[in-house]
């Protein structure tokens, strides 16, 4: 057997190093953000950004990576955590991370989206069973003769 020795992989191919997460939000510079915005009223781009980050990289949570409205939970966190930061509801100085606060406010935001998803989709099914039934008893609704029921009779005309 002829054993060669690998090349290394080019320098563009390598990892880079020291590289930022997409989703990392500095909780250190996060507060300094939100004590200037405090100080001046003037809401910052990289204020903006880093509150939309802790919204979309709390969406990448197990809990919460499958739900298809993931959107609307990350657009509803973004809401809540503005209008926190409008009314000024994070108290500096107090040995709290903002970071935490803010997630905080992302993750019950998350749950409540979810609540509402869940009962309009009950609302919906219920809806879709009784219209079902209601169509079955007028006889809009061919049912084949070869299906069984759940005990195991097979339906005849």
């Amino acid at each position: 057997m002829n054993s060669k020795k690998l090349k290394a992989a080019p320098e563009s191919l390598e990892k880079p190093k020291g590289k930022k997460k997409e989703h990392y939000v500095n909780a250190k510079v996060f507060e300094a953000q939100i004590t200037e915005y405090y100080q001046t009223g003037n809401l910052v781009d990289i204020l903006a950004e880093s509150v939309t980050k802790i919204a979309h990289g709390l969406s990448f949570a197990p809990n919460f990576i499958n739900y298809s409205y993931k959107d609307e939970m990350v657009g509803d966190a973004v809401v809540k955590m503005f209008s926190a930061l409008k009314n000024k509801k994070f108290k500096l100085n107090t040995g709290f991370s903002p970071f935490s606060y803010f997630t905080t406010i992302a993750f019950h935001a998350f749950i409540n989206r979810i609540k509402k998803e869940k009962k309009y989709q009950n609302s919906v099914n219920e809806f879709r069973e009784k219209t079902y039934f209601d169509l079955m008893l007028q006889g809009n609704v061919y049912i084949d003769p070869a299906i069984v029921d759940n005990d195991g009779n097979k339906y005849d005309d």
